[in-house]
């Protein structure tokens, strides 16, 4: 039996070194192979053995056993195959083939392919040479091409580009909805719908990064985070589960970022906090269980003015920047301007740990309608883009660049953007909700016209009405769209002083809630009460405690 046990073991190993010998000598032969690499103008290569075809993903490397004429044979992963000679390279440079793509839909040209600096822009239609590329993904396709365009070269990302003149210049339509679009046609100088961008854009979910469902948030502005312990009880005991924390406000910086010394050192010196400390008081609201969301206004900055004029938009008959609504107002068609708040956006997400950024004045100043028909505006339109082409533009260059760190983003538009038109100041909900992972209306009730939508009683005073019939407006646009953002709405939570004024107490408030919930906008809610008064959210706390989802 003791023998037996003996040969067995003796045989296991035998066996064993076998194996060993036979994969080294298997190894010894494809090291002396010379090495080649799949390349095509697509994202797959065709290959045939004596039976078959199959499809291998670009970029797979194989081994060259001999060449034929214009046919090579290839081993791969042990088998045999044969492939067009136009097909294998020897360096990893050459494995992408495309020559020429077109422009999809109009895109930024960055400088290089692991910053957010922009070098151009790509109108859509254009053609550009391609003339490198950054990295294979996993299917074959492209990260971002390098390419050449008129006198410029940089990276622009793939999902914008297709391989003919003709996919680049169709206009998506959605269910038959690009005439709707059309048809809103361009009345009050913000540009028209029908140039905008709809094709679907994937709504991200991040496993690292949970968004709630139902977000249900207070606002703090940044001076009110030295009581931080105060707001995250009163959260806690009522039914709120986010906080929107200012990072950037008009004048208001609220820590020592390395961009606002970088981009705008006005900015930097007036910050309320130093870096350490305002991340300890975002890591407490996150430690607390809390999700946390970063605002940052983007095209209403004096302090970025102040230091870069040469971004403003400019009165021509002062020959200096325009000071209108008592604040100085970046040009929303300054690439400077875009570079600076989403490098603002990264380092929060990066150094302080939001989860996700919401921009806020994301547009260009209103009522300037009388002002640009005198002829004194100049607002460096380098591009020639229309306002809301502008506005979608850089949503798309922020979303992607905070997409690539797994966070979200939010835009925050006036209340009028869901109106059968795009706005005087370039919003037009679905070109916004279309690109956003959210969208945040701004429908405070004494911001609309006394009896707005027809409603008979002053709309301020029966806020339920009012948001009722804004909702369905809301809806409409999103049905628009085949890919609409989730909608989380601002509602009003301070009393108005307008005649009539009005107190809005715990059920004014929820009033606005439970209206926009029951035209399904239950994506949850922000209080918008600019002083962050924790004793006016004491008195409204009875909306939070109720519930509105059926």
């Amino acid at each position: 039996m003791k023998k037996l046990f003996q040969i067995i073991i003796l045989s296991v190993i035998l066996v064993f070194l076998f194996l060993i010998f036979s994969q080294n000598v298997g190894n010894s032969k494809e090291q002396s192979l010379e090495v080649r690499f799949l390349a095509s103008n697509q994202k797959e290569v065709e290959v045939r053995n004596e039976q078959d075809s199959i499809l291998l993903v670009r970029g797979s490397k194989v081994f060259l056993l001999e060449e034929n004429g214009s046919e090579a044979k290839v081993q791969y992963q042990g088998s045999i195959y044969f492939i067009p000679i136009s097909n294998l390279v020897q360096n990893k440079e050459e494995i992408v083939q495309e020559k020429e793509m077109y422009v999809r839909t109009s895109a930024t040209l960055y400088e290089s392919d692991s910053s957010s600096n922009i070098e151009g822009f790509l109108k859509k239609g254009e053609k550009v040479e391609v003339i490198g590329y950054d990295n294979l993904l996993e299917d074959g396709s492209v990260s971002k091409y390098k390419v050449k365009y008129h006198d410029k070269e940089g990276y622009v990302r793939s999902k914008y580009l297709v391989p003919t003149k003709k996919e680049a210049i169709a206009m998506y339509d959605y269910d038959g909805s690009y005439q709707k679009h059309v048809k809103m046609g361009d009345s009050l100088g913000g540009g028209s719908a029908s140039t905008l961008d709809y094709y679907p854009v994937e709504k991200k979910k991040f496993s690292n990064n949970e968004m709630p469902e139902e977000v249900r948030a207070l606002y703090l502005n940044a001076g009110v985070l030295k009581n931080i312990d105060a707001y995250i009880n009163f959260a806690k005991e009522n039914n709120i589960n986010a906080f929107v924390v200012d990072i950037k406000d008009n004048t208001v910086a609220a820590y020592e970022a390395d961009s606002m010394n970088k981009y705008s050192k006005t900015n930097f010196k007036h910050a309320i906090y130093t870096k350490d400390d305002y991340k300890k008081y975002i890591q407490k609201l996150k430690d607390n269980g809390f999700y946390v969301i970063g605002r940052i206004t983007v095209f209403k900055d004096s302090y970025y003015v102040m230091d870069h004029p040469e971004d403003a938009i400019l009165n021509t008959k002062t020959n200096s920047p325009l000071k209108h609504n008592d604040s100085y107002w970046p040009s929303p068609y300054s690439r400077n301007v875009w570079e600076f708040n989403v490098e603002l956006a990264k380092e929060s997400i990066q150094d302080i740990g939001f989860q996700e950024i919401q921009f806020d004045y994301v547009r260009f100043p209103d009522r300037m309608i009388s002002l640009e028909q005198s002829g004194i505006i100049d607002y460096n339109n380098v591009y020639k883009e229309s306002k809301a082409e502008a506005i979608q533009s850089f949503i798309m260059y922020a979303a992607d660049e905070i997409h690539d760190l797994d966070a979200y983003i939010s835009v925050d538009v006036f209340g009028e953007s869901a109106q059968n038109y795009v706005t005087a100041y370039g919003q037009y909900w679905p070109a916004i909700s279309n690109v956003v992972d959210v969208i945040s209306g701004m429908p405070y009730p004494d911001h609309f016209d006394k009896h707005q939508y027809g409603i008979e009683e002053v709309v301020w005073t029966v806020p339920y009405k009012l948001l009722k019939k804004w909702g369905e407006y809301v809806v409409s646009k999103q049905e628009l769209i085949p890919t609409p953002a989730k909608v989380r709405t601002w509602i009003q939570a301070y009393d108005t002083k307008k005649d009539p004024a009005t107190i809005y107490d715990a059920d004014k408030v929820s009033e606005e809630i439970r209206a926009l919930y029951e035209n399904g906008l239950t994506g949850g809610y922000m209080t918008w009460n600019s002083s962050s008064k924790l004793s006016k959210y004491e008195e409204i706390k009875d909306a939070f405690r109720r519930e509105y989802q059926r």
